[in-house]
């Protein structure tokens, strides 16, 4: 088990379910976009946020970072943990068919995966970070030609969603690894497409 005294957000009922097996802690509900409209659940989400700080844990696909986003923009930033579960395709068991973009939300996440996420939260030690917007750029993963591209495909190295900015990127990366495995990733990306591109 998980212990946390943060306030761990994720979208639906199915969600909050998938993390009691994980969690000794507080897990509420967006209720999906409702939260955007619902005042009460609002100023709920931000007195938690003020007293023990939260987590945000919502699926990556295209609504759940716009749910993220919104709360992002309510909430002051220090008392914000993002975390981001991987893009994995396929369906929840309880659908009948897949997701709009037919990602896993985390419902459908295996323990394993969010258990690793989680972990991250245990340790009230906050990092700096260590990879910045400016490294991606010289790395060739911004600002450049192909580089959205080549942010894809270490992004999905990575194990981390499609639609991670390059800031909020540079924010997991450094909470996950040191400098140095980040560049031996990177470099090993940066190569394979440079080997792709001299054979064309």
């Amino acid at each position: 088990m998980i212990k946390t005294d943060k306030v761990i957000i994720v979208e639906g009922k199915y969600d909050k379910i998938k993390l009691s097996s994980l969690v000794d802690g507080v897990v509420i509900t967006t209720d999906g976009f409702a939260v955007m409209k619902n005042d009460d659940k609002t100023n709920l989400i931000r007195r938690l946020a003020e007293k023990n700080g939260i987590v945000i844990l919502t699926d990556s696909d295209a609504a759940g970072f716009r749910i993220r986003g919104y709360l992002n923009g309510i909430l002051p930033k220090e008392k914000i943990t993002n975390l981001y579960i991987p893009d994995i395709y396929g369906k929840e068991r309880r659908k009948v068919v897949a997701g709009k973009e037919g990602k896993l939300g985390v419902e459908g996440m295996p323990l394993s995966v969010l258990e690793n996420i989680l972990s991250s939260i245990s340790s009230e030690e906050k990092r700096g970070n260590i990879i910045s917007p400016v490294d991606l750029y010289l790395l060739g993963f911004s600002g450049g030609k192909n580089s959205s591209i080549r942010r894809k495909k270490l992004l999905k190295k990575l194990n981390l969603p499609e639609h991670l900015s390059a800031g909020r990127m540079c924010e997991i990366v450094s909470a996950v690894y040191t400098r140095e495995e980040f560049l031996e990733i990177a470099e090993r990306i940066t190569d394979k497409n440079e080997e792709t591109e001299k054979a064309r």
